[in-house]
């Protein structure tokens, strides 16, 4: 009876323990990206987003990321979409980290939900996490840091309708290759 007793007891604890751990990756995806000093007000100012809580990369001389995520249109989940990367040249290591992609306006976000979508490899992401360096960007080009408060204001910006924030979550990669980001979009059912 005392083993039933302390099973269920540490059952408990132990669920107990982990509901943090079950909270919704998307919306502490985004509440990161919403209490950074650099993103957080395209959340207010955009048409749409796609979010994507973990993006994985690896590469030794050719390289890949690829993750999954979901797409809001004015702040309402109205699709999923999955991004996959190619690259070739110097590259070693791996790496993962969340990645946001802000629409300005209703073109830019059609433009990206009206099938395959695509970031040249002239596309700048802009690294939230300081300790993250400019090789962290997720297109092979470089990315920027802010060192403080003031450069945060205006570290992000919109190209050609679009503006992309990553947070480092961890791991290590060299990189000087050329790559671009291939996105899919598929709507939810009705």
């Amino acid at each position: 009876m005392k083993s039933i007793k302390g099973t269920l007891l540490a059952i408990a604890a132990m669920s107990l323990m982990a509901a943090p751990a079950l909270a919704d990756k998307y919306s502490d995806t985004a509440s990161l990206f919403r209490n950074s000093d650099q993103a957080s007000t395209f959340f207010s100012k955009s048409y749409g987003y796609a979010l994507f809580p973990t993006i994985g990369k690896a590469g030794l001389g050719i390289g890949g990321a690829h993750g999954e995520g979901r797409v809001y249109q004015q702040g309402k989940y109205v699709g999923d979409t999955k991004m996959t990367q190619l690259s070739v040249g110097f590259q070693a290591g791996g790496e993962a980290f969340s990645q946001v992609v802000f629409f300005e306006d209703k073109r830019a976000f059609d433009e990206f939900t009206s099938g395959n979508f695509e970031f040249g490899a002239n596309v700048n992401a802009v690294v939230i996490t300081a300790a993250a360096s400019g090789s962290a960007s997720t297109t092979g080009a470089t990315g920027s840091a802010s060192g403080g408060k003031k450069d945060a204001a205006t570290a992000g910006q919109y190209h050609k309708g679009t503006a992309v924030f990553i947070i480092a979550k961890g791991g290590l990669m060299y990189e000087a290759s050329v790559s671009g980001q291939k996105f899919s979009y598929k709507p939810l059912k009705k």
